[in-house]
Parts: C-alpha cells; sequence; structure tokens
C-alpha cells in the first residue's frame, strides 16, 4: 500500500511548509502497515519533512524526493541515493541563484537535493519559473520537472516514483498507489508494467480542480480529494463502510 503526500494524506496549501497531514493519517498508516506487507509513503518532500509530520506512522517506509532519500526507522539519518549525493553543491548554487533573482511572489524552496519555485501565490510567474528552470537545467545538468504550480530542478538520475514501485513490489502480489499529480504518472505506468506480470495493481488518483486529466484518465479509482484518501485508506485497513466519495472507472 503506497501513497504519495501532498494533495493525498495532506491538502494542497499556499504556502509548501504549512502542508500538514489530516488528522488521523499517520495512525490509520500504521494500522496498515500491521496488516499489509509493505506500506509507504512516497512524496517529493524531503524525507526529514514526512518522519516530522508521519512520526507515528509505525513501520511505513518514508521516501522522500522521489526516491532520493528513505527514511525506514523514524528518527534515523535518512538513506541518500548515492549518484544524486555528488549533485547536492549543483542544486545549493542553482537555489541561491534563483533566491537573488526570483521576482517577488515566487518561492523558493531548498529540498537539499532539488530546489523547487513555486508560483501559486503569483500565477502570472508561471512562465518565468518555467524557463528559468529550463535555463537553469540546461547550464546546470539538473533536470526540470513541472509540478503543481511550481518547477522543480533535481539530480538527473533515474529514479522516479515509478523505479520506486517496481522495487518496492518484489514479492508482492498486489499493490496500490495513491496520488494526485505529474509526478505520480511514473507510478501508475510501473502499475501497469506489474499488472501484465500477473500481480494485481489498483491505480487510485485523487480528484481535485488541479489533478492532472492524464492521471484521472489512467486511473482504476477516483477519491475525492484527501477526505476520499483517508476513507479508502480506513476500509482498507479493515474498519468502516466503503467510501461514499469513490468513483470507479475502468482498469488502465
Amino acid at each position: 500500500m503506497f501513497v504519495d503526500f501532498d494533495g493525498t494524506l495532506a491538502a494542497i496549501v499556499e504556502a509548501p511548509d504549512q502542508a500538514r497531514p489530516r488528522p488521523g493519517a499517520a495512525a490509520l498508516l500504521a494500522r496498515l502497515a500491521a496488516r499489509y506487507a509493505r506500506v509507504a509513503v512516497i512524496s517529493g518532500r524531503p524525507v526529514t519533512y514526512l518522519a516530522e509530520h508521519l512520526g507515528d506512522a509505525g513501520d511505513t517506509e518514508l521516501i522522500g524526493l522521489y526516491g532520493l532519500q528513505r527514511m525506514t526507522v523514524t528518527g534515523a539519518e535518512p538513506d541518500v541515493e548515492a549518484d544524486a549525493a555528488a549533485w547536492r553543491a549543483v542544486v545549493d548554487t542553482v537555489a541561491s541563484e534563483a533566491e537573488a533573482v526570483a521576482p517577488k511572489g515566487l518561492a523558493v524552496e531548498r529540498k537539499g537535493l532539488a530546489v523547487t519555485f513555486h508560483f501559486r501565490q503569483a500565477p502570472h510567474l508561471a512562465s518565468w519559473a518555467a524557463d528559468f528552470a529550463s535555463d537553469r537545467a540546461a547550464a546546470s545538468g539538473l533536470a526540470a520537472h513541472p509540478g503543481k504550480m511550481s518547477w522543480e530542478l533535481r539530480p538527473p538520475v533515474p529514479t522516479d516514483k515509478g523505479t520506486v514501485i517496481a522495487e518496492l513490489a518484489t514479492g508482492l502480489t498486489a499493490v496500490c498507489f495513491v496520488g494526485d499529480d505529474t509526478g505520480d504518472l511514473p507510478a501508475f505506468a510501473a502499475l501497469g508494467r506489474l499488472r501484465t506480470e500477473g500481480i494485481d495493481t489498483l491505480a487510485v488518483a485523487v480528484a481535485g480542480p488541479e489533478t492532472p486529466g492524464e492521471l484521472l484518465a489512467l486511473a482504476d479509482l477516483t477519491v475525492d480529494g484527501p477526505a476520499g484518501v483517508l476513507d479508502l485508506l480506513e476500509t482498507l485497513a479493515g474498519r468502516g463502510e466503503p467510501p461514499s466519495q469513490s468513483q470507479p472507472s475502468p482498469p488502465a
């Protein structure tokens, strides 16, 4: 049982550092981890942020920065993708450059091994963020990735939510992933490949005003916002009624 964080366990908020999981989310993950073979939160957040806000999630694995960081025991030092670690100084340099020239209203979020340019509070800066990300990617060698009202630069390593899902699914007979953004498309694609190998899969999209249509089209099931996610997880944890806000769709 694998889930995203922002827009899935936590509502999308104006300021990135204000995102918090819905009440009861951590305890629910702990219940799931006690029932299922493997439970993980796979997020674009730094793993230390996940640990801070999901500290009561029991044996849930925490995977940050799309797989570049991992923490299997809350409070332990996170494991870092070796190929990505070499890019830390480059990321820091680009983050400093962005902070020096970013127009008012654009937020520069340092994530250690990645840097994100948020224009949620200044939508008119969408083009500026896209152009800056493209220019800095070309100059630095970092890879540019679009997100919800944001652009992110991170190391050009072949790690994403899809590769993480493929690895974590080893030995499992059924895999579910819940997500809401373009960064979750590789995870849905990985589920499709697992399905061809005879593994039961369920791709769940979290519907909201900013959910990409492509993600919704690939989903086996949609739920309404983080509240719908918790309803679904409650059902999978073995209590509660089927989520009334869920809408099944044909398998991808």
